[in-house]
């Protein structure tokens, strides 16, 4: 089943910028955004920063809405984050997956389910460096938490339990005018999971119920201080026998108007799945707002 339409949010980061106290004191963007699984980041994956804008003696922390879109499937996801003193992120995230294309076959395979809902808690720890300024960038680790709501439809394809828990390690470094004198933000972030389809199809399978570290990573231009284009990629395991889990990718614009907020829009490609309704390669588009405080 090809699941998970992406949060495809793009982390920005700037120059310096002049700080409002009402929302921290960090630079400008330098909070990103947030993944589809809370935690902030790209949309694909977690990056190494940490959501709002709280320095080093404060509070801060983000509210998102998104909602993405692709062939026969769409995911909106609520989300909320916490930050102390720009050591330690709290975020909470819940996913619901729209199975309208699969109410008949799931009905005739005797599934009464029109949508797949997983709730993901997630921390994360600052370790080392910073962003902006060390020469090999800022490093965090963290988990997620993640339980479906619904288990009936990842049972019936094999799903071997319905929590998981996935365990990362992020690194995320600036690049000052690295091209034609714009900054070049690199993120890159191992992970190490039995999730199928990100935790919507539980966790573990048929083919496989051990841990494996999958990759994932992002590159990201700033057009301006406002305005960033990048792309994604993101390595999946492939646990369950009844269908070929591939990776995803996007590509993503970002817009930060204010400190406060940024909208993202992306292009993104979840590859062909054979699922039980065999319904063909999933492509789609996304958008998310995303409050700071």
């Amino acid at each position: 089943m090809r699941l998970l339409a992406l949060t495809i949010v793009a982390g920005c980061l700037t120059l310096p910028a002049v700080a409002s106290a009402d929302v921290g004191s960090r630079l400008w963007a330098t909070g990103g955004v947030t993944s589809i699984e809370g935690s902030a980041g790209g949309g694909l994956s977690p990056w190494a920063l940490l959501n709002g804008y709280a320095s080093d003696e404060e509070w801060g922390g983000t509210v998102t809405l998104s909602r993405a879109v692709t062939d026969d499937y769409s995911l909106d996801v609520t989300g909320a984050g916490l930050t102390w003193q720009n050591r330690v992120e709290l975020t909470f995230a819940r996913q619901t997956l729209d199975l309208d294309s699969l109410v008949f076959p799931l009905s005739n395979a005797g599934l009464d389910e029109d949508e797949l809902t997983q709730d993901i808690w997630g921390l994360k720890l600052r370790l080392i460096g910073d962003v902006l300024y060390s020469p090999w960038g800022q490093w965090s680790a963290g988990f997620q938490y993640k339980k479906n709501r619904e288990y009936a439809v990842p049972e019936f394809v094999q799903s071997q339990d319905e929590t998981g828990t996935d365990f990362y390690a992020s690194g995320s470094k600036l690049f000052f005018a690295a091209i034609a004198g714009r900054n070049l933000l690199v993120n890159g972030t191992v992970r190490a999971t039995k999730a199928n389809q990100g935790g919507l199809l539980g966790f573990g399978g048929d083919k496989n119920d051990s841990y494996e570290a999958m990759a994932e990573g992002s590159v990201s231009l700033f057009l301006t201080r406002q305005w960033l284009v990048g792309v994604e990629y993101r390595q999946k395991p492939d646990n369950l026998g009844f269908a070929k889990e591939e990776d995803w990718w996007d590509v993503f614009i970002a817009w930060v108007p204010d400190r406060r907020v940024s909208v993202t829009a992306a292009y993104v490609d979840l590859g062909e799945v054979a699922d039980i309704a065999d319904l063909g390669n999933q492509k789609g588009a996304y958008l998310s707002v995303q409050a700071s405080f």
